[in-house]
């Protein structure tokens, strides 16, 4: 069953980005899960969750709202255990996520990109949906952002394998949030067995977390190309979440590290690894040198061609674009 082969990644060590920090940087091969990204694990834990608590049942329905990774996962655990998908994505997000969301048999809802606050916004607009939608087996919203059993599972599974892959062996954790899953979860896991450990987070432009994290205010300023991370507000998945050092990471930073990634590394990956990598960079500076500091590589760049690895599409918003692109 494809479950079977949802985590348990590859840890990476970032040779090149390793060098130029001064301390050992490594990256979770997120990238390597059935659906392509870290978004996996949560679809995974969230349908189990409610098939083992009855709250539906195999013929059911899933609805939830997505920047398109979570729901691709969606579709595909659901899949395999015979559920429909609906998704609700904002109509910003790249061609190839919706693209792929159809081809793995999701209905899809594009919807206008509008903030939280908004009753048109994606995951609001979701929730109505799943209220709205009828089935004998059952209808789930997933509600990925307040669901705990996403933070939960991360507790359990990626935290324990970070932990095993390094020997216990780590002094920094940061990555990007989008729910606030990965990073609540890892950052317990890892405090478990080292209180020491130094907790960061890598927030794009256009989100509030820095500026809460660093000065209690939930304050957005400019906006990022960056797709399913950054958030305006503290989901219910950000709660338990201790945060020792808060960066905020421009679009020119993380694409330029982004592909450095591929020039360097020979790893092709969406501009949220750029981000995280970036962040890494960052928390080196600030608990380096050799530590050994992980982060996240959330997905592939192959869902982003038509955007951030696209030559017009990069020099028509004045940002950096490599020579060979």
């Amino acid at each position: 069953m494809i479950t079977n082969f949802i985590g348990k990644t590859p840890m990476v060590k970032l040779n090149y980005f390793s060098e130029v920090s001064g301390c050992n940087i490594f990256g979770k091969a997120e990238f390597m899960n059935p659906g392509g990204s870290v978004k996996d694990r949560a679809a995974k834990y969230i349908i189990e969750h409610a098939l083992k608590n009855n709250l539906i049942k195999e013929g059911g329905t899933i609805v939830e709202g997505t920047a398109g990774n979570t729901g691709i996962g969606l579709a595909l655990v659901g899949n395999a255990y015979n559920l429909k998908t609906i998704i609700v994505i904002p109509d910003t997000q790249s061609d190839e996520k919706k693209a792929t969301l159809r081809a793995c048999g999701a209905e899809l809802i594009e919807v206008p990109a509008v903030p939280y606050k908004d009753d048109g916004n994606y995951v609001k607009y979701s929730k109505r949906v799943a209220e709205n939608e009828t089935n004998p087996n059952g209808v789930l919203w997933a509600n990925q952002f307040d669901n705990q059993v996403n933070f939960k599972g991360h507790l359990t599974d990626t935290g324990p394998e970070i932990l095993s892959d390094l020997n216990n062996q780590v002094d920094g954790f940061i990555c990007s949030v989008g729910t606030g899953g990965t990073l609540t979860g890892v950052s317990l896991a890892l405090r478990a067995v080292n209180p020491e450990v130094k907790i960061g987070i890598a927030d794009p432009d256009g989100a509030a977390l820095y500026n809460f994290y660093a000065h209690g205010e939930l304050k957005a300023e400019g906006s990022s190309i960056t797709e399913g991370i950054g958030q305006g507000r503290v989901t219910k998945n950000l709660e338990e979440l201790e945060v020792d050092f808060p960066f905020q990471i421009d679009d020119s930073y993380a694409l330029d590290v982004m592909f450095k990634l591929v020039e360097k590394e020979g790893l092709f990956l969406g501009g949220s690894s750029g981000i995280n990598v970036a962040g890494a960079l960052e928390l080196a500076k600030e608990i380096g040198p050799n530590k050994n500091i992980v982060t996240i590589l959330c997905d592939s760049g192959s869902r982003y061609q038509t955007k951030i690895y696209n030559r017009n599409f990069l020099l028509n918003n004045n940002l950096p674009c490599p020579d060979w692109l």
